[in-house]
């Protein structure tokens, strides 16, 4: 098979990885990629939301499937355009993307379908938004509505930072993206991060793991788009599976469906574990920024195999996924001042050192300069993974592998899995 996968992340990074090892794969090509990625696949200067250059490059290699990474393209409606050119595309179109495109549509969308979420108000100024706050108790829970790479996302302990997280996002904080806010009352809880896949009719759980959201240990500083994650996580019983797969994943899919977009892809369903069950944060149409990593590292089967099943609407037919008993750990090298203002150009040495068979260095945020040096290229940077028999051990050979790697101007969290482990 020739495949195109899209997007120049760590995700993308840790697909390529995972797709590259399939005895299916012919030919492997990545847009925009990563200096990383080219030690898997051929790399084409191609950006994840050039769609019309996307799909030439898909004509130009005889895609037989193309692979989605990033909300940013399925927003741009990537899948909309290579599906009406012919090819087979894992990952949904821009109207099923709505489900993270669109706060307010995803609000809007529980309502209509019976979804358990937080009670919220949609407002369109910022007078209105400081008038909701009335209706709520603190912490308050601010969102851009619209797509902020993670970051749009303010939870502020009091009024007074609740209004300035207001004036921030009306002020141009997230450019359109905050055109409205979203906000919402704050769920007592645990986090989790499930996924799902669909072929527009039948569907499948494909793991899950927990994220780190804050910027610094002990869950404190801004939210970014997540400093590590592990799998498994202990948030996830069978109890908690089973209700977030029988009350959010599978009528998500059902309410796309009936809404006229039948969703085909993963489904990233981010939620708290509350006492009254899981409850839905918010959906990404994608799989998870570093989740995406640590389930790579856990997954026994081919991925190929998945990915066309649901391009093509043959996931009927396929058994559930096997993973491996190890645990696995992602900790986020990041620049300092990330997520504000990341400090790009940072040497980067040691990250293509061979740390063993069960540890992988995928590359976030990296660029090489002309001399070939590998420099920071972005907010995250690198993210060091590790599996083992236990979490503990998973945890101790990515830390390892951080210390070992050279990166004056990064920084990490260094209680990646305290939920499990203290």
């Amino acid at each position: 098979m020739n495949i195109l996968l899209v997007g120049s992340g760590g995700r993308e990074h840790a697909l390529a990885w995972k797709i590259a090892a399939s005895p299916l794969v012919r030919r492997l090509v990545a847009a925009p990629g990563n200096p990383g990625m080219a030690a898997q696949c051929e790399l084409r200067d191609v950006a994840a939301t050039d769609v019309a250059g996307l799909v030439a490059l898909a004509r130009e290699i005889a895609a037989d499937l193309v692979v989605i990474g990033p909300e940013s393209a399925v927003a741009a409606g990537l899948a909309d355009a290579a599906q009406a050119a012919g090819f087979a595309c894992f990952g949904p179109t821009a109207q099923a993307g709505q489900l993270e495109s669109s706060k307010a549509f995803t609000k809007a969308f529980c309502d209509r379908y019976g979804l358990p979420t937080s009670a919220y108000a949609v407002c369109g100024d910022a007078a209105a938004a400081k008038a909701a706050l009335d209706r709520f108790e603190p912490p308050y829970v601010i969102k851009a509505d619209g797509l902020a790479a993670g970051k749009g996302v303010v939870i502020a302990p009091d009024r007074a930072e609740a209004e300035a997280a207001i004036d921030d996002a009306f002020g141009g904080r997230f450019g359109a993206a905050g055109a409205r806010v979203v906000i919402e009352e704050f769920l007592e809880g645990e986090i989790g991060s499930l996924f799902a896949l669909c072929d527009g009719k039948t569907s499948m759980l494909f793991g899950w793991a927990q994220d780190h959201k804050r910027a610094f240990d002990g869950d404190r500083g801004p939210n970014t788009g997540g400093m590590g994650t592990y799998s498994p996580a202990p948030v996830f019983t069978p109890a908690v599976v089973e209700q977030t797969r029988e009350r959010l994943a599978e009528p998500a899919f059902a309410g796309i469906a009936a809404d006229g977009a039948p969703y085909r892809g993963v489904l990233f369903v981010e939620l708290m574990a509350t006492a009254a069950g899981p409850k839905l944060v918010e959906f990404n149409v994608r799989f998870g920024d570093p989740e995406c990593q640590v389930l790579m590292l856990r997954l026994e089967s081919d991925l190929v195999p998945y990915l066309v099943a649901c391009a093509t609407g043959r996931l009927a037919g396929m058994p559930p996924p096997a993973w491996r008993d190890d645990a696995a750990v992602c900790v986020v090298m990041a620049a300092q001042g990330y997520p504000d203002k990341p400090r790009s150009g940072g040497e980067i040495r040691g990250a293509d050192a061979d740390f063993g068979p069960d540890v992988a260095v995928f590359h976030a945020g990296t660029k090489a300069d002309e001399a070939g040096i590998l420099r920071a290229f972005g907010g995250r940077v690198l993210n060091v993974c590790a599996r083992a028999p236990t979490l503990r051990e998973a945890r101790d050979k990515a830390y390892a592998a951080v210390d070992a790697i050279d990166f004056p101007d990064g920084f990490c969290r260094r209680d990646i899995g305290w939920r499990a482990l203290g």
